[in-house]
């Protein structure tokens, strides 16, 4: 499908936003005041001019930004955006580009005709996104309208995880044999505009399996008789369709590779990655580390209900709910205890102070993680690293507090009750081992949650600081509990 066709569109009318930090960067303007036109465009009195105006805006502006601008829309306004785009290669670009909601509502109100249309124009790799959003009855009966060769394509892509380098690759893409001239290669690249890959053409041997590549540009500076394997670079990254995506990104990132071959356990080319797909990729990652560290489960770049997102997010908080209740029950069970009577006024600098510290550690080792800056050798000086941090953390805060603390009391500036020195102590003593606590909450967890497979970007989140501020506080209780008769 040929995609340069969208041409630049003059700047939004009668509408100026200031500039000046990251919300409001050009694009956030852009989405802010096309959705701000849209928006007026559905308050019209009567559906004739409601539908002037939508198709109006639909031929001014690119479907891609509208295909942004519409997921802030209810879920029957962007029906109407869609059926009143210009054209019908209007409407792939808007389908390939909008979220999973806004596709879910358009496919509730178009045949499976229309949607077969819609694939039967798309390159396979965009197509089976897309039909995810589909029920299976439905993918079922569309798959069998297309044309055989294209609905394998879809099949064969589909059998791949959602997270892995087969979902990620497209098996539409150039490979020659090695003795293919430059000139037949150049032929055969006209005779099939529908596939867009042309920065990497693979080689391949008499066993059909990828021995190198040639980029695009040596197919212009070479003359026509050449045969490949006189212009072909050898393949030095490879990556198999079982691979995860983050595995691919890593390789994109540091090779800065504009196509990644995707092989078998036989070297048999399958299908390649693009450079584009990888930085969707990088969106989606960030995405869910994001909804990781917040504690929810929600898509961040979806528009959802608010019910909706209340109940992705409530799970999550009902853990530290829960970590609440516990603490609360401890200080309950020790209230009458003679040690515990300037206890309670310190819990909030112990449970603030210990959370930062450990947020902050396991941040910075799930951060190494994800970019591949910390691997299974270097593990464990990482971790050395965070618990001396920690450790010289709580002794220079614990120390410092400690001592503002014992002045407040000694000079009746604050006074908690007990022995000024006893309370000192006892928060000095306390603050150091919340923080070393917490450093090794922080420290452990990530590769906790990764053994298991879990995403680590989750010791970042509200399970781990619930469980954070239930051990620190904990652990000022016994502080407090051993040092009291000290002083007493």
């Amino acid at each position: 499908m040929d995609k340069g066709y969208i041409e630049e569109h003059d700047e939004l009318e009668d509408i100026s936003i200031p500039t000046g930090n990251l919300m409001d960067s050009k694009i956030s303007q852009l989405d802010d005041a096309l959705n701000e036109k849209l928006e007026r465009a559905f308050h019209k009195q009567t559906s004739q001019v409601l539908l002037h105006d939508v198709a109006k805006i639909g031929s001014e502006h690119d479907p891609i930004d509208l295909a942004h601008a519409v997921t802030r829309l209810p879920p029957s306004a962007r029906v109407v955006v869609y059926d009143n785009l210009p054209d019908f290669v209007a409407k792939i670009i808007f389908m390939i580009n909008t979220g999973c909601s806004t596709r879910s509502a358009i496919f509730r109100q178009i045949d499976d005709n229309e949607i077969k249309s819609l694939i039967e124009m798309m390159p396979p790799d965009e197509a089976v996104w897309m039909l995810d959003d589909m029920s299976d009855r439905r993918l079922k009966r569309v798959l069998e309208l297309l044309e055989p060769k294209k609905a394998a394509r879809i099949r064969e892509l589909q059998k791949h995880d959602r997270h892995s380098a087969g979902r990620l690759m497209t098996n539409e893409f150039f490979a020659f044999h090695l003795n293919t001239t430059i000139g037949e290669v150049t032929a055969s690249i006209r005779d099939n505009p529908g596939i867009d890959l042309t920065r990497s053409i693979f080689v391949l041997n008499d066993q059909e399996e990828l021995v190198g590549f040639v980029p695009g540009r040596n197919l212009m500076v070479n003359p026509p008789y050449l045969p490949l394997r006189q212009v072909m670079r050898p393949v030095l990254h490879k990556v198999t369709a079982n691979d995860s995506r983050d595995e691919v990104v890593d390789l994109v990132e540091r090779y800065k590779i504009p196509a990644v071959p995707v092989v078998d356990e036989n070297d048999h080319l399958l299908g390649v990655i693009t450079y584009e797909d990888v930085v969707e990729a990088m969106e989606d990652i960030a995405d869910e580390t994001i909804a990781s560290i917040a504690g929810t489960a929600e898509d961040v770049s979806e528009q959802a209900p608010i019910l909706q997102r209340f109940l992705l997010r409530a799970p999550w908080l009902l853990v530290t709910l829960c970590a609440g209740l516990i603490t609360a029950t401890a200080m309950a069970h020790f209230k009458n205890r003679s040690w515990f009577v300037y206890v309670p006024f310190f819990v909030p600098l112990i449970a603030g102070m210990s959370g930062n510290v450990g947020i902050q550690c396991s941040t910075i080792l799930v951060r190494g993680m994800s970019t591949g800056g910390l691997s299974v050798g270097s593990r464990f000086n990482a971790v050395s690293k965070e618990l001396g941090i920690g450790l010289l953390i709580g002794s220079v805060f614990g120390v410092f507090c400690g001592v503002a603390v014992y002045m407040l009391n000694h000079l009746q500036i604050h006074s908690a009750g007990g022995d000024p020195l006893a309370v000192g102590t006892t928060v000095s003593v306390g603050l150091f081992g919340a923080c070393l606590v917490a450093t090794v909450l922080g420290s452990f967890s990530p590769f906790f949650f990764a053994r298991f497979g879990v995403d680590p970007a989750v010791a970042s989140g509200p399970i781990v600081t619930a469980f954070n501020d239930v051990l620190s506080t904990l652990m000022f209780f016994l502080v407090a509990r051993v040092i009291y008769p000290l002083f007493a």
